[in-house]
Formats: C-alpha cells, structure tokens, sequence
C-alpha cells in the first residue's frame, strides 16, 4: 500500500497564524467575548470556562492552558504533533552509499535550523509545553532536541536553557513505519539495531531534561516489516495514550510525517490527509475536567490546525466526492 504522505522537500512555511488578542472578559469566568477583528460576539454554553487569555485562529476562539493547580475550573490541554526537520538522505542521495546507519538518517544543518525555529515560536506563542515525547529514530531526538533548547530559553540570555521547563522522553510508539515504504535500506542483519543505544540518544537532548521515571507505552519497537494500516492504528493509539498520560500538561509529540497526518485524521473527522512538510505540526486542544484516581473526564480533542496551516495539507473525503 502506499504512504499517504510522502516525503516532500522541505519548504519554509511562516504562517503567522495565531494573533493574541486583547483580554475583553470582565470576570475571570468569562462567558461572552468580544473578537478583535469583528463585532460578533461568541458564546460558551452549558460550562463555565476559566481561561488566562485568548487566542484566535481563523475566527475560532481559543483559551491558553491555565495552572495545572488551579482548581476553579477545566485544564485546557493543547496537544501538538510534529514532524521531524530535513532528514540528510532526501537532501543528499548520494549520502547513503558511505553511511554506516542509512536506516536511522540524522537532520540537516537546515532541518536543526528550522526545527529550532519551531520550537521558538511554540514558546513565544505561549503555550506552555512542558512535556516533549518524541521518536527513537535518530532526526527525531535531534529535532527535539531543538525545539526542547527552544522551550527551554531563558529570557535576555540566548546561550542559557532551564531544563527544569520541560521533560523529555523516548516513546516507540511513535516510531517511523517499518517497512519498505517509509525505510528504503533496513538493517542487512537481525542482529544489528535500528536505533542507537539509549545512553547515546539521551546524551543528544538538553542536559536535565531528560525524564528517567517515563514507562514507554510501546514496550518495543514494531515487527519488521510492518503494515502501515497497522501503523496508523499504532500512532493513533499511542497519541491519545500519552496525551491521556499527562492530563495537566501540554504536551508535543516529534515524530513522522504519517504519524502527523494520523494526529489530524484520528480527531477530524472524514479528512484526507496529502501532505506533511518537515516541522510541520498539528495542534489539537480538549477540556480536562477531573483527572483525579477516579478516572478520567475529557472532552475528545478538537483539531484546531486548518489546511495549509503549520505545513499540513488536507481535505475533507466531501469534497473529494464532489
């Protein structure tokens, strides 16, 4: 079968999607708002939210992630899924005739440059992750290794990092599809790894960042060769498993181009996922309403990321139809 997202060149997107707007609430329980760009007026209904500030995407109202500890209201969890930057083999073919590990390519100086623009821009937007899970393939843990150090900035001081602003951790669950499709050159020989080992690995991400207590959701990595139905069922389930893991938290997951298309198509309905650009993400938020022993109570998430945002492509199985 083939991938329904295939690996593109890289292209620069620099959308400047989400425009903070001015605090129009009266209360802290806000209940009506005022838009910045029009005078319609927008309505929560049934629930009272609490929220910090708003943000508008193409007309939708969004509330950025309170205190985990405030107990007055929901936590609105944002949940962002990104691809990997510019991976060195597409870049340059002839790269993988000499090199020792083609399988498991590592990211280009381009591919860290925009990955780390990534992650400033997450950061200077506001969302507050605090919780990075990401691939064990070798342009996944660099890519997260930017956005992380991004994450991480202390303000007035560019070469500092706070590695107490997030926690890292490596998930096989949202590991590349194994097979032929994805990995065009496999290990000749069981016996040789598809990942470095995890010493080496961790060593790359920010120092103190990395979280040792994490139990993986996948305990290993997928049996070669593997379907990629299979796989989209596997990022689908490991996606929801991890945001589900870290209620209070906002969490980014960095991982593969089929793994981001599944983050849209898993909580948007009859959408047709094309397309998927290095760094590109998606961005999906739900209201957490208890999450306490008793189990727990959420909103299913909502896709926030529109076509043509972030680097994602896609279309509605209606319009194809028509």
């Amino acid at each position: 079968m083939r991938s329904l997202f295939p690996n593109l060149a890289r292209t620069r997107y620099s959308y400047p999607w989400i425009e903070p707007l001015e605090s129009y609430s009266q209360s802290a329980t806000c209940i009506k708002c005022n838009i910045k760009q029009g005078v319609s007026r927008v309505r929560f209904l049934k629930r009272r939210h609490r929220f910090s500030n708003f943000s508008l995407v193409r007309g939708i109202v969004m509330a950025r992630s309170m205190d985990s500890s405030s107990k007055k209201g929901p936590f609105v969890q944002n949940l962002f899924v990104m691809r990997h930057g510019e991976r060195m083999d597409n870049y340059d073919p002839e790269w993988i005739r000499s090199a020792p590990r083609p399988w498991d390519p590592p990211l280009t100086d381009a591919g860290k440059k925009e990955a780390r623009e990534t992650g400033e821009r997450l950061r200077t937007q506001g969302w507050n992750i605090t919780r990075v899970i990401c691939s064990p393939f070798l342009r996944c843990i660099q890519t997260a290794a930017e956005v992380v150090t991004a994450l991480c900035a202390v303000p007035d001081h560019p070469l500092a990092i706070d590695p107490s602003k997030v926690k890292v951790s490596i998930e096989y669950g949202l590991c590349e599809v194994m097979n032929y499709i994805a990995i065009r050159t496999p290990p000749s020989s069981p016996d040789v790894s598809w990942i470095l080992d995890h010493s080496e690995l961790e060593a790359i991400l920010p120092a103190g960042t990395v979280d040792h207590s994490v139990e993986r959701i996948w305990p290993e990595l997928p049996h070669w060769p593997e379907k990629t139905e299979k796989a989209h069922e596997r990022y689908s389930k490991a996606i929801q498993a991890l945001a589900d893991k870290y209620p209070q938290e906002n969490v980014l997951c960095v991982t593969h181009g089929e793994g981001v298309g599944v983050s849209v198509s898993t909580f948007k309905k009859d959408v047709i996922v094309h397309a998927v650009e290095y760094c590109a993400y998606s961005h999906s938020q739900r209201s957490i309403f208890d999450s306490s022993t008793n189990g727990l109570n959420a909103e299913k998430f909502h896709v926030l990321t529109e076509s043509g945002q972030s680097g994602i492509r896609f279309v509605t199985s209606k319009n194809i139809i028509e």
